[in-house]
């Protein structure tokens, strides 16, 4: 939508006038205004939904224009042959909107800030977004088209999630409405001794988190993954691995897909597409 940052008046042009000789006046062109598909249109400012192009090729009327009135011959009469007034026309609609972009992927990365989802994107796909070792290194979402055999599907690598994110903290909202429009969300775990937060109390805030920004984001498929088991060689008291076997318990008991890999080690990567494009296609 960057075509928009700077244009604040959209216009259609105006009818022209009729003219002699019994001349209708010529009609005002259509203004038509490309916008990617995932774009919301909302009123402003109680952003009420207009409309959602959810799919490529839509075409909606998002105001009309006016209608030309009737010219003086429409008055012509037996007693008034050249009649000096004419029926005036009615303008056309306008109104305030905002253009919003949701992503359209089929599955979105979740996780908090170092998880692993940069990585991950840039190896599953040809993304490339930018990787380092300290928080919110993704500052924006990026997708990364993932291709197993003649099939490919869309993952968005949504930036990091925090507590408190869906009352604004960090970049909460930029970044959680992107979710919604996502079949599956992939919880991404970090299970290393050095993690923040255990894994399972990880999965349990990222999804309170969801939750409480929009509840009907529970309903979606969820794949919980353990990220950067590779660095489990240097638990040497043993922590790391058992709260990686608690969080693999959970997900029995709650039957949700689960999956260890390693995304700097390439450990168990083709396994995570398999079962990407297995819900895919039970979606």
């Amino acid at each position: 939508l960057i075509d928009f940052k700077f244009v604040h008046n959209v216009r259609a042009e105006n009818g022209v006038p009729g003219s002699g000789r019994n001349k209708s006046g010529k009609k005002g062109s259509d203004k038509t205004l490309k916008v990617p598909p995932g774009t919301v249109v909302k009123t402003y400012p109680d952003e009420k939904l207009i409309f959602d192009f959810t799919n490529p090729g839509i075409d909606f009327i998002i105001t009309k224009g006016g209608k030309g009135g009737l010219g003086n011959i429409h008055f012509k009469s037996s007693t008034n042959q050249a009649p000096r007034f004419a029926q005036k026309g009615k303008p056309g609609e306008s109104i305030t909107v905002i253009l919003e972009l949701k992503l359209i992927a089929f599955a979105g990365l979740v996780g908090f800030p170092n998880a692993g989802k940069s990585t991950l994107i840039s190896k599953i796909s040809g993304a490339k977004p930018k990787i380092a070792d300290y928080p919110f290194t993704t500052l924006t979402p990026h997708l990364g088209v993932v291709y197993l055999g003649q099939e490919s599907l869309v993952v968005a690598d949504i930036p990091g999630i925090i507590e408190g994110a869906h009352n604004g903290e960090g970049m909460g909202l930029n970044f959680l409405k992107h979710i919604e429009r996502n079949k599956v969300l992939i919880f991404l775990l970090e299970v290393s001794p050095y993690a923040p937060l255990e894994p399972l109390q990880a999965f349990h805030v990222l999804r309170e988190e969801l939750k409480s920004y929009n509840v009907s984001l529970m309903r979606k498929r969820h794949f919980v993954v353990a990220n950067k088991i590779d660095l489990l060689e240097t638990d040497l008291d043993g922590s790391g691995k058992k709260h990686l076997e608690l969080l693999r318990e959970y997900c029995q008991k709650e039957k949700l897909p689960f999956l260890e890999i390693s995304a700097v080690k390439d450990i168990n990567l083709n396994k995570f597409k398999e079962k990407l494009f297995e819900l895919y296609h039970e979606a």
